[in-house]
């Protein structure tokens, strides 16, 4: 970078520039060092899968933008100081400077401990109010990634577009180059860090692929398929509800998949999921479903009652297939939701494979598209807009005799079910 375009940031100017200035100290929450010795850096940057006695925590980090660059270490603060974890201690000082608008900024961390779940959440926090920052950490070892809210938080970050990932040697050994007082000795790796990285990169996977269980490629296949009918040999027909929350900025600040539990359809968990997450009334959010079955009449009225009092939310719901569309009262259960600022409608294509894209552990492969899928579409779907197009007619009677529809046939009663 032209260092004539350097912006000016606090702190000796020789250490923000990448060079090597005065030996690492601690110091206030809100300040930062240069160097690490090669000893601190080898025994808290040592990538173990598990790792005991290294309650410290580091950052090493760069910050460059148009008309600025920076590069810094932050550590956790521990007793006697005020208690502040190396994330936050980075979050301060940045905010501190009051970030321009029209500047993007390109953070990189190279951190020993990934976030805690409290350190996430306010960095996930951070990064949705500034969406001019872009985030790319790489954690030497992960942070209690047996728990779920540890591995919940890691989701978050990734969801909101950070770069979530393991340092590898090219890592270990930039950080070594540049944030290390090294002496000019060249970075010397220890034993099975090879070997340790391999092992974390596979948890990680697991952990950001799995933001939700993820349905199996047979299963999606078998219980999204809109044919009309179940072909030997025979299973039944499910109820899967998939579901994505956007937020203003049209990024996916949750994701899961329910299943119909006994007495407990997958409408109704999926209503207690989104009441949980506290949703900020204030913001204006977009949650969108695919559902294996349109919703019955009971599920319909609680999705009514669910969205009425909530205007802060819009629920867009696409239907694989509508469930027992010949029977007045869940007529009435769609009609009632279309009333109530739902949009309802039926999965075509992109929906499919937006739902193969993002719920299904389909390791990389394409969605594989059915025989006629886009035919029994639009079936379903002209179906789906006659229902809909008698909600205001009295005269129901004459309406269910419009539709032209029969009853299902033996096969198919005795495949599907909710």
């Amino acid at each position: 970078m032209d260092p004539q375009r350097l912006r000016q940031w606090p702190g000796p100017g020789p250490a923000s520039r990448g060079g090597y200035g005065q030996r690492p100290r601690i110091r206030n929450p809100e300040e930062w060092f240069h160097e690490l010795s090669p000893r601190t850096f080898s025994f808290h940057f040592r990538n173990l899968r598990f790792a005991s006695g290294r309650n410290r925590s580091y950052i090493c980090c760069q910050v460059e933008g148009k008309n600025c660059f920076f590069q810094g270490i932050f550590q956790n603060q521990v007793p006697p100081d005020p208690p502040c974890h190396a994330e936050l201690c980075f979050l301060s000082w940045f905010q501190s400077w009051g970030l321009s608008p029209d500047e993007h900024y390109y953070v990189t961390w190279f951190i020993s401990w990934s976030p805690c779940c409290e350190c996430a959440a306010k960095v996930a926090q951070f990064l949705e109010e500034n969406r001019n920052v872009s985030l790319s950490l790489s954690a030497a070892r992960l942070y209690y990634f047996w728990k779920s809210e540890s591995r919940e938080g890691l989701r978050r970050l990734s969801d909101l577009g950070a770069q979530v990932g393991i340092m590898s040697f090219q890592d270990f050994q930039h950080c070594w180059n540049n944030f290390v007082h090294n002496l000019g000795m060249p970075f010397q790796p220890w034993k099975k860090l090879h070997k340790n990285y391999q092992r974390l990169v596979t948890e990680l996977k697991q952990i950001l692929r799995n933001t939700m269980n993820l349905l199996k490629e047979n299963i999606f296949i078998q219980q999204f398929g809109n044919q009309p009918r179940v072909l030997a040999p025979y299973y039944l027909r499910k109820t899967y509800l998939c579901y994505q929350v956007k937020g203003p900025d049209d990024s996916i600040l949750d994701k899961g998949c329910f299943q119909n539990k006994k007495k407990r359809h997958a409408e109704i968990r999926f209503i207690d999921k989104i009441n949980s997450l506290n949703l900020d009334q204030n913001q204006c959010y977009r949650i969108i479903c695919y559902v294996t079955w349109s919703p019955c009449h009971n599920c319909a009225k609680e999705l009514v009652d669910f969205i009425s009092n909530r205007h802060h939310l819009s629920l867009q719901l696409f239907a694989s297939r509508l469930y027992f569309h010949w029977v007045r009262c869940y007529q009435r259960g769609l009609q009632r939701l279309q009333a109530k600022r739902v949009s309802v409608a039926v999965m075509k294509g992109p929906e499919f494979k937006d739902c193969w894209e993002k719920f299904v552990d389909h390791q990389g492969r394409s969605f594989p598209s059915w025989e006629k899928l886009e035919q029994y579409s639009e079936s379903i779907s002209r179906r789906l807009s006659r229902i809909l197009r008698f909600a205001n007619q009295n005269n129901l009677e004459d309406s269910f005799r419009d539709l032209r529809l029969g009853s299902p046939s033996p096969s198919s009663s005795r495949s599907d079910s909710r």
